[in-house]
């Protein structure tokens, strides 16, 4: 399920509240045996996954995924094997070009409620989170790439097996954790499921750089720039301030976006 912090003049209900969201979703259902391969999907989830003119059935579920998202789905499905009944099914996002996908899997079993197979419910969230918008030069993108993008206006992170949308304004900073992140904000770290990679080319390259291999931050959450023993820290706003580490590759872009051209020149 969906989770937003409320608004105090949210309607409960009406084309502004999150149920009337909820209901206007297409569903998306694939079907797969023990061995996970695609036995039967409904007509949304072939308009929406990536399969191309291939026929999908009898093919591994991972196949018709992109490489960076395989890994996550295997595991989403082994997680659901959970051995507690009546478990809650696993939770997570896909990123597909230009599209996000929030996937859960519940697995299914027989009367003696041994597994016979799982099936894959996925909601298209991408209008819900994310707005269209024209390529940014900041992008180094290609004139003949360029065109209109998506970027997110909330990012969908995991906490207690439900999906919280998490306002882009308030991201403080981002660190990458393997092939996920955690996003945080002023009231803590939030896991996301999603790479520090796909978060990135999925922000306002003029609000948010990625600084250090791990770390993407908010440059309006930026509090000070601090230069010692050659090293670049950036210090977030906050009661406790944090300190993020600057690559030397970032500093140049850096320094720009932060109006600070010749400050790398002084001394220490």
């Amino acid at each position: 399920m969906l989770h937003a912090a409320p608004r105090a003049n949210a309607p409960a209900s009406g084309p502004g509240s999150w149920l009337y969201v909820l209901e206007r979703f297409d569903i998306g259902l694939v079907q797969l045996d023990l061995e996970l391969r695609v036995v039967g999907m409904n007509d949304f989830a072939r308009r929406s996954l990536p399969v191309q003119e291939k026929m999908p059935f009898g093919e591994i579920v991972t196949s018709f995924h992109p490489l960076s998202s395989r890994a996550k789905v295997e595991f989403l499905i082994k997680q659901s094997e959970c051995p507690v009944n009546d478990a809650p099914p696993m939770t997570m996002i896909i990123n597909l070009p230009e599209r996000m996908l929030l996937i859960k899997v519940s697995k299914l079993s027989n009367e003696r409620r041994e597994t016979v197979g799982y099936t894959l419910v996925f909601h298209d969230i991408t209008e819900v989170i994310s707005h269209e918008t024209e390529a940014d030069p900041l992008r180094g993108v290609p004139d003949a790439e360029a065109g209109p993008k998506r970027l997110l206006r909330k990012i969908p992170t995991t906490r207690q097996g439900r999906i919280m949308l998490v306002d882009v304004p308030e991201v403080s900073f981002i660190r990458s954790d393997g092939h996920y992140t955690w996003v945080h904000t002023a009231q803590g770290g939030q896991f996301c499921n999603l790479n520090i990679g796909d978060l990135e080319s999925r922000l306002d390259p003029g609000q948010f750089l990625r600084v250090h291999r791990s770390f993407i931050v908010n440059l309006s959450q930026v509090n000070e720039f601090v230069r010692e023993d050659g090293r670049i820290t950036l210090r977030m706003k906050g009661e406790a301030p944090i300190e993020i580490p600057v690559s030397r590759g970032s500093t140049s872009v850096l320094l720009e976006q932060l109006g600070l051209i010749g400050v790398s020149q002084l001394n220490p």
